[in-house]
């Protein structure tokens, strides 16, 4: 059976995301999107994109989107950001609920990127995000490292393709 995965590029367009020394998540987001995506059709996963260029869509729209598809996964890819550089380092995944198959792909995409280097701050729940509550499928949302984190921005330039093929397993490890 193929499965149809819905790949979303965080922000986007006149919504930058989180920002520091000139980058910007939604360029950050939308290039570890891609290559993700590249995987996983290599893999012979149909794999739907909310954008492949710097547009932006609502997260609303982003939902909509995918429901629209019929997909059976929504994987959504973002950097995280604390209020003071270099506070915080690490990735983390978030889900609707805790339990379930959104909540086991994240965790395999959590301890592949943790053996990058990274440190793991696990699956945490998240009703209040729109792209996981009005998703039809299990859905989770990727913080790839906090991008004003001086060391986990040299780690997600350095590692970028090793980050790709880690969240681009632990998505197919995850499928039944």
């Amino acid at each position: 059976m193929a499965y149809t995965i819905v790949l979303d590029a965080g922000h986007g367009g006149s919504n930058p995301g989180a920002t520091y020394n000139g980058r910007q998540e939604k360029t950050d987001a939308l290039n570890l999107t891609l290559a993700v995506g590249k995987l996983l059709e290599n893999a012979g996963v149909n794999v739907v994109y909310t954008r492949t260029s710097d547009i932006y869509d609502s997260p609303a729209r982003k939902a909509e989107k995918a429901n629209e598809s019929g997909a059976d996964y929504f994987v959504s890819i973002h950097r995280n950001s604390s209020v003071y550089p270099n506070q915080y380092t690490g990735i983390e995944t978030l889900v609707y609920n805790r339990n379930g198959a959104a909540a086991r792909m994240a965790e395999n995409i959590n301890e592949n990127l943790q053996a990058l280097g990274f440190v793991n701050h696990g699956v945490n729940e998240r009703t209040n995000l729109v792209v996981l509550n009005r998703t039809q499928m299990p859905a989770l949302l990727i913080e790839a490292a906090f991008i004003n984190n001086d060391s986990d921005n040299a780690l997600f330039d350095s590692r970028f393709n090793e980050m790709a093929q880690a969240i681009a397993e632990g998505i197919l490890d995850s499928l039944p």
